[in-house]
């Protein structure tokens, strides 16, 4: 728990100070002490990018493991959420499901800007390539069973990385951010998001940094993806109107199910819909064992009412 406080209080510094290297350092302090005591294996790993830097991460495997090739999921958090938060101290979904994890800060999340791994739509087309052949070397990771998450920016995210790299079988999002261009969430939503962006970027004029927001899109990219794809997210989505998301999933070349949730807003859950009907952590962490797996399923989308009832239709 400290390495988590210690990076949610690198939130509000949008500047690589001292202060902030100071945060960084103690909750990878912290976090390498957790791992020598956890219930299952943890080390720090470093994703090698063209160009000569490396993305942190840390590297899981289940509790119990003893030997022989698992399943593995590269988990990518949003823009307020860091990999230490990626894994659960007891209980975690992926683990507990047999599955290793690959907590990864891509390009601009948390620790890389603080090493100057900025976000470019570029460096985010290269790291699913660069995270699968790091976990292809392993000697623990069936190579044929790699899936990728992504939570709120990291659905964006996640759908650059998966593009233009065909070895990810299996993608689940949610909380999706997908609309292209970002305005409602950089003009509408809290000035804090704009800021925290501008310094994910390595940006501080702000007429540059519409410049890049508007040829932020998943448009040329998500077009590519044969993959399994879920998505998981709120019918009243504050942050990304789910219109973008519709037309995204519309576009997939290979099985999807979008998963809608009445009256849900950008974090989904915390509404009848998610508590009576398939809770969304839980219906992730189920469909991508079962995906990792070779369990197919048709492409429809399902709209979970607040009684829990699921409407499922074909997309």
């Amino acid at each position: 728990m400290a390495s988590i406080h210690w990076g949610a209080a690198q939130w509000p510094i949008d500047e690589n100070n001292e202060q902030n290297r100071f945060y960084n350092r103690r909750k990878r302090e912290c976090y390498t002490k957790y791992a020598a005591h956890a219930d299952h294996h943890i080390e720090a790993a470093w994703i090698p990018l063209p160009g000569g830097k490396s993305l942190p991460a840390w590297f899981h495997l289940p509790p119990g493991y003893r030997g022989g090739r698992v399943p593995v999921v590269i988990s990518l958090p949003g823009m307020d959420s860091f990999k230490e938060m990626g894994v659960a101290l007891y209980g975690d979904r992926w683990l507990s499901r047999g599955m290793a994890v690959l907590a990864l800060d891509g390009p601009g999340q948390y620790e890389s800007p603080v090493l100057e791994i900025f976000f470019t739509m570029g460096a985010w087309v290269a790291t699913g390539g660069a995270a699968v052949d790091w976990l292809a070397a392993r000697a623990e990771i069936d190579g044929d069973r790699i899936g990728l998450a992504g939570n709120s920016f990291g659905s964006f995210f996640g759908t650059i990385a998966a593009a233009h790299e065909p070895r990810v079988r299996a993608v689940a999002v949610s909380a999706v951010c997908h609309e292209p261009g970002f305005h409602t969430i950089f003009e509408e939503a809290s000035p804090t998001f704009k800021m925290r962006f501008m310094y994910m970027s390595g940006i501080t004029d702000e007429a540059r940094f519409d410049e890049l927001r508007r040829s932020m899109t998943w448009e040329g990219h998500a077009e590519r993806i044969r993959a399994p794809y879920l998505c998981l997210a709120g019918e009243f989505d504050e942050l990304s109107p789910l219109e973008h998301t519709e037309r995204l999933v519309k576009t997939l070349g290979g099985p999807k199910r979008l998963v809608v949730y009445q009256d849900s807003r950008h974090s989904v859950g915390n509404v009848p819909a998610a508590n009576l009907g398939p809770f969304p952590p839980i219906l992730a962490a189920d469909w991508m064992a079962a995906t990792l797996a070779g369990k197919s399923f048709p492409s429809e989308r399902w709209y979970v009412e607040a009684s829990g009832r699921i409407v499922k239709t074909p997309i």
